[in-house]
């Protein structure tokens, strides 16, 4: 058993211990140095025994209270005891070796790996220890003791038979060696702290560099897809059919919504990525991240506000062509029907124009001839108005870009040239009639009566039957309740045209009696039209015929509009729904985002769930998706039920969702901040108090003078370029200031801050910069000159390292970093091979080029 003694300061100690010395012709001049030396304790110890008469007790007492206190009590790891402090400093240095399990100072020691695994850690050239084994102790501690004494020049203080014969080796014998040890190699122990500290520098510079990589890959892909996506939206090459253009209207629906919403996505993911790796850097005291060029967030918004452009357009045309191929459809139809309708009308007439039968006819012939040319003349100039709508139809159809145009040109042309020749052929045929009138007397009353009726009944009846099968296109009820009056009106004048056809008829019949009545030798039919009763009667009957084939349109029309208000009202139900909700919700993120509830974890908890809330709404949006994809195929193009279109709601939800992921985002930013610059909570309430109150607009941003008014009101005396403080003044300092600098802040030294919270020079300062700022004042971080010492520690305060340096203290792929980016050092006193770590360290913290 040891007895600790109570022991004199160490110049009087030193002074009684060469006292009896000197009889053994030596002298301590070190307490610490000398009796890690060993041969001096142990003539000391000769001289204690002595003084206490060979009592063993007393001896070994006070030589353990000497060695406690000169060369163990001062060891310590991590404000630990001086035996704990060593015992830990074991267990980190052995914990590599399979094996070697270091829990105590005595049986843990008994096979001798302990020691070797110390002497190997510091100096793995004096023992191979891929040889040594377990279950030979001895060899291990002879091994360990006979190289501590030739080359650490550690005394070889145990015996290695006494340690592995007994059960439990002495706990302070073993714990005196191994504290020879400690004290060895404390100078290695500096160089593993160095080399941690450049570790830990190194990993955040290379994390930072992956994730300036993976923004660069990302926005890079988003801005390449950007670029393919506006040509093909900007692509306006009209097609001429309607199937054509309607799969081009589905080809973009798949593309609303399969393509876009992942790049939505992906955008919201960059800033946020962006945003984190900015803060990221301000915390490690790093330079801001600057993108390459063309690559900013600025550029890929600008970027996506052109795609947005586009694609807004392309809509636009795509429902401007499906209405125009509509519209160019219903024309064409009804330019085919008027111009077989006056094609069958002028079949034959300009033959019956040429012909010469006057020359032989009799006087009734010839009257007969002058009557039916004039009701030919009134017919033709009935068909005026058939061949003005013809060509109107024809030119209406060149302007809106017709595919077909050049032979509906053709056709038209041959209409109006044969309408001119039929002109010139009537007026050529009356001038003959004429001449001959005067030779010609007998015309038949009744027949003239007959064509001058009949020959208007025919047109109007013709007329009738194209209105009734003209197609009609609508696009509200009221337009087609329009129609449907119009066609009951028309009904209703069909009694008095009944009348009108009876009279008709009734002149031919009164012919047919006379000349049965007075036996006239009819030499064929009326001479004065061509039209007969049988083909009144015929018409007449088609007339009655397409009514009721009019009226089953219309109801079917009818049906048809009804249907798509339903599907307006259905939509707009929805909308007026849904957008002001969004917008409700916009406000009450712009609320959280400026009020201080509870800690950061509370606010982040709330806005995820929060997140999680608005994320839940998307089947609503998805249904309204729906009700606008009906719309849209059943050619709906307005809704006055609602001002909000789809288009209003996407850009909405995007907009919401983008929000609340970067309000989400910042307040992670705030909690790294707060934990890597230990700023409490009460002073980011004071901060946000602060931000809040200058933020009168409640932007989330703050002016330049908003943001200078903001410094002033924490304390910051910036009025003077050359000085800055960091602290809180109190009342009167703050009034001093206010009054020193007149409320006109220095523009230097605020030139200086702007350009740390607005790197981009965007005008405005963000909570989140505002936040980094005050933490970047008010707190220490790691240095340059910190960084340039701990490598002068790994190169033995040499101006320049070498590899085989690097590779001994730090870790494999960060020695390779550091040999990868070191400078060749070019000082006078430089070797071969030496590398420069101090333009590699400033250049870590943005002072030099890397």
């Amino acid at each position: 058993m040891f007895f600790v003694l109570s022991l004199p300061s160490q110049q009087t100690f030193t002074a009684w211990c060469n006292s009896h010395l000197r009889k053994a012709g030596t002298q301590i001049d070190n307490i610490e140095e000398d009796f890690r030396d060993g041969l001096k304790l142990m003539l000391l110890l000769e001289v204690i025994s002595e003084i206490v008469d060979g009592n063993a007790k007393m001896t070994l007492g006070m030589i353990w209270t000497i060695i406690l206190r000169f060369a163990i009590q001062d060891i310590s790891v991590e404000e630990t005891s001086a035996k704990e402090g060593l015992l830990l400093w074991c267990q980190r240095k052995t914990a590599p070796y399979k094996n070697v399990n270091i829990q105590n100072f005595h049986i843990s020691w008994k096979d001798g790996l302990g020691f070797c695994a110390l002497i190997h850690r510091h100096r793995p050239e004096l023992i191979d220890y891929g040889k040594l084994r377990k279950d030979d102790p001895m060899t291990n501690l002879n091994t360990a003791f006979d190289v501590a004494e030739k080359y650490l020049d550690i005394p070889k203080m145990l015996d290695a038979e006494d340690i592995v014969g007994t059960a439990r080796p002495d706990e302070k014998a073993i714990m005196t060696y191994v504290s020879s040890f400690y004290h060895a190699f404390s100078g290695a122990q500096k160089a593993e702290t160095a080399a941690n500290r450049i570790c830990k520098v190194l990993a955040v510079n290379q994390e930072n560099e992956q994730l300036m990589e993976d923004y660069e890959k990302l926005a890079t892909d988003l801005l390449e897809w950007i670029r393919r996506t506006i040509p093909w939206l900007e692509n306006r090459m009209p097609e001429n059919t309607m199937q054509t253009m309607q799969q081009k209207l589905e080809d973009f629906r798949d593309y609303r919504r399969l393509h876009k919403p992942p790049k939505v996505q992906e955008k919201c993911q960059l800033e946020i990525n962006f945003n984190t790796l900015q803060t990221k850097l301000r915390l490690s005291n790093r330079p801001a991240f600057m993108p390459s060029e063309g690559k900013m967030v600025s550029d890929i918004n600008n970027a996506w506000g052109s795609l947005e452009g586009a694609e807004k357009g392309y809509e636009e045309w795509l429902l401007n062509e499906i209405r125009r191929l509509e519209r160019l459809d219903h024309l064409a139809e009804k330019f085919r029907q008027k111009a077989a309708i006056h094609e069958a009308w002028t079949d034959g007439k300009e033959e019956m124009l040429q012909k010469h039968d006057y020359e032989t006819a009799s006087l009734s012939e010839i009257k007969a001839l002058l009557k039916k040319h004039e009701a030919f003349e009134s017919d033709l100039a009935a068909h005026q108005d058939r061949v003005e709508q013809i060509a109107a139809i024809a030119q209406e159809l060149n302007e809106l870009d017709y595919y077909d145009s050049p032979s509906v040109n053709a056709r038209c042309q041959r209409i109006c040239d044969q309408w001119d020749a039929l002109g010139a052929l009537t007026q050529k045929r009356s001038e003959a009639l004429q001449r001959t009138e005067k030779l010609l007397e007998t015309i038949d009353q009744l027949y003239l009566e007959f064509a001058k009726r009949a020959a208007p009944f025919n047109n109007w009846m013709e007329g009738a039957m194209e209105d009734l099968q003209d197609t009609f296109i609508v696009h509200t009820i009221e337009e087609i309740q329009g129609l449907s009056t119009a066609h009951e009106q028309f009904k209703a004048t069909l009694p008095e045209a009944d009348k009108e056809r009876q009279a008709i008829l009734g002149i031919h019949n009164e012919i047919a009696k006379i000349v049965q009545t007075y036996h006239v030798n009819m030499a064929g039919s009326n001479p004065y039209t061509t039209i007969n009763p049988q083909e009144v009667n015929a018409k007449w009957d088609k007339v009655r015929q397409l009514v009721p084939q009019r009226d089953q349109a219309l109801i079917e029309e009818h049906a048809r509009q009804q249907n798509n208000e339903r599907l307006r009202r259905q939509f707009a139900n929805q909308a007026n729904v849904i957008g002001p909700w969004i917008q409700t919700k916009m406000e009450e993120i712009g609320r959280i985002s400026i009020e201080m509830h509870g800690t950061l974890e509370d606010q982040l908890t709330h806005l995820r769930q929060y997140e999680k809330s608005i994320v839940n709404y998307k089947p609503k949006i998805d249904q309204l998706e729906g009700d606008h994809q009906l719309i849209q195929e059943a050619l709906i193009f307005d809704n006055k039920h609602t001002n909000y279109t789809m288009e209003h709601i996407r850009v909405g939800w995007e907009q919401l969702l983008t929000t609340i992921a970067r309000t989400i985002n910042e307040i992670e930013n705030q909690i790294l901040t707060r934990d890597a610059k230990g700023i409490s909570q009460e002073q980011l309430n004071e901060y946000r108090a602060s931000f809040n109150h200058f933020d009168r607009d409640h932007s989330g941003a703050l002016g330049a003078e908003e943001f200078k008014a903001c410094l002033i009101s924490l304390g910051f005396d910036i009025a003077n370029d050359a000085q800055k403080r960091s602290g809180i003044m109190d009342a009167e300092d703050f009034k001093t200031c206010l009054i020193s600098v007149g409320y006109n802040l220095g523009e230097n030294e605020f030139s200086r801050i702007m350009s740390i919270v607005d790197p981009n020079r965007m005008g405005v300062v963000t909570f989140q910069a505002f936040i980094d700022f005050m933490s970047r004042e008010t707190a220490d971080t790691d240095t340059a000159d910190q960084v340039i010492a701990s490598f002068k520690v790994l190169a033995g305060d040499k101006n320049y390292i070498l590899a085989d340096e690097l590779l001994r203290e730090l870790p494999p792929d960060q020695a390779e970093y550091c040999m990868a980016r070191m400078a060749p050092y070019t000082g006078p006193d430089g070797v071969p091979g030496a590398l420069d770590y101090m333009s590699f360290s400033t250049a870590l913290y943005g002072e030099s080029d890397l």
